[in-house]
């Protein structure tokens, strides 16, 4: 009986063992499908926010293409209204003082370079000349002696650079900035 008590024993320590490998086979599993469920978890939420930086990146893209298309449009705008300036001033249409107080505020809206500036300096330096003089609303409030001081002034002033004026709306007629 002695060895049969002994197998006993043996075969019921086996069997424990056998079994607690079972539990803890048991308990892996488990741990290896919470590890799975975690890691999609966390891989769904990872798309998600992929997908969400891709429809911002692209909308984005669409704001940035609209502001250039709405910047190119006033760019093309302030164009043609320098093109219109400069055919009146050679049409003597209007005044050379204000074609040149226009077109320079135009140039420097579109963001010329130095290089510009200079090729047309006369706007600039009849422009300049003549800041002094009030318009608009200014110029409406001031007495008749005033009025008739500034224009003979501006007058002046556009028989020494009216030419200088004139030869450069012909030089920028058909560019573009």
């Amino acid at each position: 009986m002695d060895f049969v008590g002994q197998l006993s024993r043996a075969y019921g320590i086996l069997r424990s063992r056998f079994e607690l490998r079972k539990v803890m086979a048991m308990y892996l599993y488990i741990l290896l499908a919470i590890g799975i469920v975690i890691v999609l978890g966390l891989s769904a939420v990872a798309g998600y926010y992929l997908w969400q930086l891709h429809l911002q990146r692209k909308q984005l893209a669409e704001v940035e293409a609209e502001q250039e298309r709405v910047l190119q449009e006033q760019r093309k705008r302030l164009n043609n209204s320098i093109q219109r300036l400069a055919q009146g001033v050679i049409g003597e249409q209007l005044t050379k003082t204000e074609a040149a107080i226009r077109i320079r505020v135009l140039l420097d809206g579109l963001g010329v370079d130095d290089e510009v500036r200079k090729e047309y300096t006369a706007f600039y330096i009849l422009a300049g000349k003549t800041d002094h003089i009030p318009i608009l609303e200014e110029w409406k409030k001031l007495p008749s002696k005033e009025k008739k001081k500034f224009d003979k002034e501006r007058e002046s002033l556009e028989k020494e650079y009216g030419d200088f004026v004139l030869d450069a709306a012909q030089r920028i007629l058909g560019k573009t900035f």
